[in-house]
């Protein structure tokens, strides 16, 4: 039986427009696409392969918040 996960999903938008999602819990999982319909198929089939290679109960990581901050250049 499997049982259901749940994994948190970042997602920016890049100068060219290109949309980016990562799964900050898994090592390198990320992916990239045109359009948000485009990336949220591409992030699950990437959390899928990164799942064939990772353990994710080796390192696990709760959720606790996001902040963005601005500093000056």
């Amino acid at each position: 039986m499997n049982s259901l996960r749940r994994y948190l999903i970042l997602i920016e938008q890049d100068e060219d427009g290109i949309y980016v999602a990562t799964a900050p819990s898994l090592r390198g999982c990320h992916t990239q696409a045109r359009t948000l319909e485009e990336l949220l198929p591409r992030i699950r089939e990437a959390i899928a392969l990164c799942l064939e290679v990772e353990d994710p109960a080796e390192s696990p990581m709760r959720f606790i918040g996001v902040q963005q901050i601005e500093l000056t250049a």
